[in-house]
C-alpha cells in the first residue's frame, strides 16, 4: 500500500545544504518518492550538546509503498552514505539526520520506532517545515499541526532562509 509520509531532514556538519539535498536524491534510490521539499531553516541545536553550530532543516513530504521499519532503515541508510557516526552520543553535530515523523495515519511503537515521531508536536524546526508543505496537516489523533505551533513557547529559533 502507498502511503504519503513527512520526513524531517537536518544538518549541521559540513555542507548542510549539500547533505539534505543528496538525502532526497538518496531516498528516492531507496523506493521512496519525494513529492515536495520545504524551504530550509536555520535552527538552534537541542537536546544535551548545545554548544555545537545551528543546523540547517527541511521537512519533505514522500510516497512510499515501504512498511515503517524499512522506510526507518532507509533513512539509516542515507545517514550514513552520507557520513553520518552512530557511535556518537545522542544530538551530537551530525552531517545528515533524517527522522521518520508521520507516515499516513500509522500509529505505531517498537523498540526502534514511534510513529509519529514523539517529538513532532514540541519542536518549532520541525513544524514550521511541515506547515509549509501542508498547514492542514493533522496527526492520526486529529491534532492539527498549526495548533501544536501555536501553542510552542517562544524561544525556539526557525529562521527561514529560502529554498532547499
Amino acid at each position: 500500500m502507498v502511503r504519503t509520509g513527512y520526513l524531517g531532514l537536518g544538518s549541521n556538519v559540513g555542507d548542510s545544504a549539500g547533505h539534505l539535498r543528496a538525502a532526497t536524491r538518496l531516498l528516492a534510490a531507496r523506493g521512496v518518492e519525494v513529492d515536495a521539499v520545504s524551504s530550509a531553516y536555520v535552527t538552534e541545536p537541542v537536546g544535551e550538546i548545545l554548544d555545537q553550530p545551528d543546523f540547517l532543516n527541511a521537512a519533505i513530504r514522500i510516497r512510499t509503498d515501504l512498511e515503517p521499519e524499512q522506510l526507518l532503515d532507509a533513512c539509516k541508510a542515507v545517514e550514513a552514505e552520507r557520513g553520518r557516526s552512530f557511535d556518537l552520543p545522542r544530538h551530537s553535530p551530525r552531517p545528515l539526520d533524517v527522522d521518520l515523523l508521520l507516515l499516513g495515519d500509522v500509529e505505531l511503537q517498537t523498540e526502534r520506532l514511534t510513529l509519529p515521531h514523539p517529538e513532532v508536536r514540541s519542536r518549532r524546526f520541525v513544524l514550521a517545515p511541515l506547515l509549509e508543505l501542508d498547514p492542514e496537516l493533522m496527526l492520526p489523533d486529529g491534532t492539527r499541526l498549526a495548533d501544536a505551533l501555536a501553542a510552542l513557547p517562544d524561544g525556539q529559533r526557525a529562521d527561514r532562509v529560502g529554498p532547499l
